[in-house]
């Protein structure tokens, strides 16, 4: 894995263990955060981003952990499951 500031979309699939379609998917909807070198030239993610992305998903699935142990978790009104 190079060791610059900038990773590739490539890169990143590798980090992360997914496929780069995935990586893509993520970019174009700005949940990971990237520049386009150029026009029309190629994404560039920078790995303090990344780092930000992968903190965000933890704190993401511990408010999500939290909320399924809360309480209110089994209103429907809340959960929006309803009718199971």
């Amino acid at each position: 894995m190079p060791e610059s500031r900038f990773l590739t979309l490539a890169d990143v699939a590798e980090v992360l263990n997914v496929e780069l379609d995935t990586v893509r998917q993520l970019v174009a909807s700005n949940e990971l955060r990237a520049i386009q070198i150029g026009t029309g030239g190629a994404w560039r993610v920078e790995q303090t981003e990344l780092q930000q992305f992968v903190n965000d998903q933890y704190e993401r699935r511990r408010r999500e952990s939290m909320f399924d142990q809360a309480d209110f978790a089994d209103i429907p009104e809340i959960t929006g499951s309803f009718g199971s």
